[in-house]
Order: C-alpha cells, then structure tokens, then sequence
C-alpha cells in the first residue's frame, strides 16, 4: 500500500482521536457542514407539533383562515403567467413557478396550512399515542382544514370581483381551475398522495435551511406539485370556489367530488407514508 493510501486510512480510522488537529475556526466550519442526524431533525419537529397541538381554537382558526387567503396567491399568479405567458410549449413549466407563491408566504409567515399539519403534529402522537392525543390532533385537523377552505372560499370570491383582477387574468385562472376540476374522484386521490408526500417533505427538510436555501427548496418542492399537476386539497379548493362563483360549478358538489378525495391522498401521502418512514428512522432510538 502506498504511503497517501496509509494516511488516508489513518485519518478514516483515528478520526475521534484528533489525528487532524483544526483551530476552533476550522472546528467551527465543520460542524456547520456536519449533517443533521434524521434524529435531531425529527425531535425539531416533533416539538413545534407538540406547540401546534396545544395551540387555542382562535389562533389556529385565524391562522389558518390567513393560510387559505395566502395560498390563493398560488392560483393567482399561476393564472397571471398562464394569461400573459405566450401559448407555447414551456409555458406551463413558467407559469408553475407562479403557485410558489402562495406557499412561500404560508411557510415563511408560519400559518397554518393543513398539509403541513399531516406531518408536525403526526410526530409527537407516535411517540405518544393514546384517546387524549388523538383527541388533540383531530382538534387540530378539523379546525385548521375548515379555516383554509373558508379562507379559500374569501380569495376566491374577491378573485372572482373583476375590480380586483383584471378580465384576462380571471380568465386565466379558470382555465386553469376548469383542468383541475375535470379530474375523476379516483385521480383527485391518486394525485393527492404524491403532493402529500411532497409536503410533507419539505416540513422535513426546511429544519436543514436557512436563508436562500429554504426559498429554494420551497419554490422548487411546490413547482414539482404544480407542474405535476397533484392534487393539493387547499390550492385546489381556491380553483374549485373560484368556478362555484362564477356559477360553473356546485358548491356542495365539488367539496364531495373533488375536495374529499384530494384530502385522502394528502393525508396517504403525507401521514400514511411519509410520517411513517420518518418515524421508523427513529424508532430504535425511542
């Protein structure tokens, strides 16, 4: 064996042991390289779930009607590029950058989306499963999904106000809302557990970012939902209102038809698959 090859199977080996001696400075940058054990990322979340979770009725409806509002940014501005945009063949890979929006204001403003929810406050109950916490996340569920539909419902409806979005643009956002809504139950389903899992991803991935990474991997997670054309329960109930009021679609129809399958798959992909293979990262370690 060669001499590099002795040292370098010195270092592997004697690495505890201080072989390579580093400043403080050099020992600093890396621990800032160092990757986050899945451990520490899961106790980071598994503790703002457990905040979530004892959060009072008021704010998480508050926040989470401010969620549904700020998630329609999604569609907006979707709608925009899709209206503006020239109809060429890149033109849906542009205007898909256009539904970041909406969840870079939700993530970065920390409100309350339920999607979000499939994961953070899933954590803590499978570490401590039981009546009272089960009680405690359906709370949270039922209380946060209710607020960002009503929520949607308010954008949509000041959306639909041709004082408050151009005619062009309007059109725009319901074709776009009228491709969604042409989706069966069962694709409604299909689709929603992939954007579930990718959801869910990004909640676990953002405790590793900071600064421009984590508008990176936001902007970057929601185009892939966007431009895969998933199922996204709350983004797609602002497309869906916004064709119940312009008169195009039932209400009550859509919320069966379209809104329930798509909450199934989230909460398939994000809960049932998801926060599952999280947690079995960790098991032994409970």
């Amino acid at each position: 064996m060669s001499r590099e090859g002795d040292e370098a199977r010195s270092i592997e080996i004697d690495e505890g042991e201080d072989e390579i001696h580093l400043d403080r400075q050099e020992r600093e940058l890396v621990e800032e390289h160092a990757e986050v054990p899945s451990e520490v990322v899961y106790e980071a979340i598994r503790r703002a779930g457990l905040h979530e979770l004892g959060r009072p009725v008021s704010g998480l409806g508050w926040s989470g009607v401010a969620a549904g509002i700020a998630l329609s940014l999604s569609v907006l501005v979707e709608g925009a590029l899709h209206a503006l945009l020239p109809d060429a063949g890149w033109r849906p890979l542009v205007a898909a950058f256009g539904y970041s929006i909406g969840f870079l204001v939700v993530v970065q403003a920390r409100m309350q989306l339920f999607t979000e929810n499939t994961i953070t406050p899933i954590l803590p109950f499978f570490l401590n499963p039981g009546w009272g916490m089960l009680g405690r996340l359906l709370r949270l569920w039922g209380v946060v999904l209710v607020a960002n539909l009503l929520g949607c419902a308010v954008a949509a409806w000041a959306m639909s106000l041709p004082e408050v979005v151009p005619p062009d643009i309007e059109a725009g956002m319901r074709e776009i809302a009228r491709a969604y809504a042409e989706l069966t139950p069962a694709e409604q389903f299909l689709r929603g557990i992939p954007a579930g899992f990718v959801i869910a991803a990004l909640v676990w991935i953002l405790p590793r970012q900071d600064g421009s990474g984590e508008v990176l991997v936001i902007v970057m997670l929601t185009w892939t939902i966007a431009v895969a054309e998933m199922s996204h329960v709350v983004a797609g109930s602002t497309k869906l209102f916004l064709l119940a009021f312009a008169g195009e679609l039932d209400a009550g129809e859509a919320l069966l038809r379209d809104v329930a399958p798509a909450l199934a798959g989230n909460v398939l992909g994000g809960t049932g698959i998801f926060s599952a293979l999280a947690y079995a990262q960790v098991r032994e370690r409970v």
